[in-house]
């Protein structure tokens, strides 16, 4: 530094802060004024949107593919394509008003296909399993969140572990258990619905318990706190503060169990022995197996029939879903 220059005081680290914080703010000001921030241009983003496309495609191929053949009057697979050739409602009408539509040998001894019994089966099924599953998670998930026990951790992990082996593993021993059950109890053997409900609540508490468990390790520990103090009992802060502020996760259990259910077809084609039992997996397989014929137009209207309540609760729940997954998948 020369004799005739004045050094100037350092500018202090929070006046620099300051300053740094201004331009930034003045930025911003100015990306606002003009509309946002500068967007990527598609020479950059072309891939991105290439892959979404992929995927919705490879999506929604098989959807598109059995509407088709649902509104399409030849009734083989090898005549369907992605847009119907002749549109018609014939499938619908055939396999809702017409009982003499398809008919099995005479040796088999079934007369006609009664498919809005099958449909009332699932739906009481799918309802009930759905219901029960949401209540047995919820109350592991609570016990395993707010309770500090001997063997909570063991306890979790054997519920993570079991789910590893799909159930389907253990259908001889399913069988068997269910045959001897019916000799004593009928009302829970086989080919009856409450035999396959209560197999299916077997595993209820697993990756269900787990992911509530995230779900009401978020909701503050205070809110128990200040309910015991006012004299609540565990049972009522569970029924009136957890339950509420946990629905998000419950809405998102309770779908994705009735999806489930709604597609089993292993345990259920095994467990159910007569026609007036099936649930519509086990009764729809008929129309594309020798049984009934393969009648693919019948079977495409029955699978998009069965499709309609998914959707419905799919749309009643989906501004649970969302927050119920993200938050259920914090590690608690």
């Amino acid at each position: 530094m020369s004799a005739g220059d004045v050094e100037l005081p350092a500018t202090p680290a929070p006046a620099a802060a300051l300053g740094r914080g201004f331009i930034t703010a003045r930025k911003e000001i100015v990306e606002v004024a003009r509309g946002g921030p500068e967007r990527p241009h598609l020479r950059d983003t072309w891939w991105r949107y290439l892959v979404s496309l992929v995927a919705i495609g490879f999506a929604l191929f098989p959807v598109l593919w059995v509407l088709s053949a649902a509104f399409d009057k030849d009734p083989s697979l090898s005549g369907a394509s992605l847009f119907p050739s002749d549109f018609t409602l014939d499938n619908f009408k055939a396999i809702l008003y017409m009982p003499e539509l398809v008919k099995q040998s005479e040796t088999a001894g079934v007369p006609e296909i009664p498919y809005w019994k099958w449909y009332l089966t699932s739906m009481v099924v799918c309802s009930v399993t759905a219901f029960m599953t949401v209540l047995l998670g919820a109350l592991a998930a609570y016990a395993f969140s707010r309770f500090r026990f001997r063997g909570r951790r063991l306890g979790m992990m054997f519920l993570l572990l079991v789910q590893m082996f799909p159930q389907f593993l253990a259908l001889v021993a399913i069988y068997l258990i269910l045959l001897e059950l019916g000799a004593v109890f009928p009302g829970i053997g086989l080919n009856t619905r409450t035999g396959l409900i209560l197999v299916y609540l077997g595993g209820a508490m697993g990756v269900q318990a787990w992911l509530m468990k995230g779900f009401f390790d978020t909701i503050p520990s205070e809110l128990d706190e200040s309910a015991r103090v006012d004299g609540a009992s565990p049972a009522q802060v569970f029924w009136m503060i957890i339950l509420p502020l946990g629905a998000p996760v419950l809405a998102v259990v309770g779908l994705l169990s009735f999806i489930f259910t709604l597609n089993e077809f292993i345990l259920a084609s095994s467990l159910l022995q007569t026609v007036d039992t099936y649930t519509l997996p086990v009764g729809l397989n008929g129309f594309i197996s020798q049984n009934y014929g393969e009648r693919w137009g019948p079977f495409a209207a029955g699978v998009v029939l069965a499709g309609l309540p998914v959707m419905v609760l799919f749309m009643f729940l989906q501004r649970f879903i969302v927050h119920g997954l993200t938050q259920g998948s914090v590690k608690g």
